[in-house]
């Protein structure tokens, strides 16, 4: 069974800081974390492929990452950044498809969980710069706090020739213990089928210390029945996951959380639907 981890990370704090990590909770992070860190981890856990997704919201990161996809077999895909409110938006994607490992593009990704409007994306600006991603071929990624789901509803039911990534399914909320109207709001993304979404990040949204199996099954079960295997993939959210387990732990986590599945409805959340969505 392939198995690709479609959300990763890494940052090398000497070439540029990552002034998300800030305060003490985070400072865990605060260090390089490369592709050679991950690889013995992914290795020991039977974890084959990565996609690389972007961490900040800077043009010099995407060629960087696309560099390192480049020369390394366990990046099998970038996510990345350019800045979609730009009128040369169609400009600097075929600049970026255009580099050394310009191939291994396949989405873009805005920090938009951290836009203090909640309604960012349904910007005119931002809208034609989704039009510009639809037209190169590529994915986009969302990275939203819970609130702005019902925002994104809107966004992807006007951009039905674009394939919408749903990152950490929308950041349930785990730590109140309640799912509201999260479950709700993803409910509606997923009825729209231009819609997919990741089984990543869940460990960091509930208490780091204290989080069970128990606590994420019901959340990934919502998803499940929302989206159904084909439109749901396995990322871990490495490094940002230590900060509640390990690499292995989040692998044989997800893993346990898919046991009830029939053997071909593993193999697409592990690996089929990262490869169908993402052209990998």
């Amino acid at each position: 069974m392939t198995t690709i981890d479609a959300h990763v990370h890494v940052w090398d704090l000497s070439v540029r800081d990552q002034d998300w990590l800030t305060g003490p909770e985070l400072a865990p992070l605060r260090r390089d974390f490369t592709l050679d860190d991950l690889r013995p981890q992914a290795t020991a856990v039977g974890v084959d492929a990565s996609v690389l997704v972007q961490t900040i919201c800077v043009p010099e990161e995407t060629p960087e990452y696309l560099t390192l996809a480049s020369g390394d077999r366990l990046v099998a895909g970038v996510v990345g950044w350019t800045d979609l409110t730009s009128p040369a938006v169609a400009d600097a994607l075929a600049e970026l498809c255009a580099l050394p490992g310009g191939d291994r593009l396949v989405g873009i990704r805005h920090q938009v969980q951290s836009e203090d409007a909640p309604d960012w994306l349904l910007r005119p600006a931002v809208d034609r710069g989704l039009a510009a991603v639809a037209s190169a071929g590529l994915a986009y990624d969302l990275v939203l706090r819970p609130e702005q789901l019902s925002s994104a509803v809107e966004v992807v039911r006007g951009r039905p020739e674009l394939t919408f990534v749903l990152d950490h399914l929308g950041k349930p909320p785990l730590r109140p213990r309640r799912q509201d109207t999260w479950a709700a709001d993803l409910r509606a993304l997923a009825r729209l089928p231009n819609t997919v979404a990741k089984l990543s990040g869940l460990v960091t949204e509930a208490d780091w210390h204290t989080w069970s199996l128990a606590e994420l099954r019901p959340f990934v079960s919502v998803a499940l029945e929302a989206f159904g295997p084909r439109r749901l993939m396995f990322g871990s959210d490495w490094p940002v996951c230590t900060l509640a387990a390990d690499y292995g732990q989040v692998v044989a986590t997800s893993r346990e959380l898919l046991a009830d599945l029939s053997e071909h409805e593993r193999k697409e959340v592990l690996g089929g639907t990262a490869a169908r969505v993402y052209g990998l």
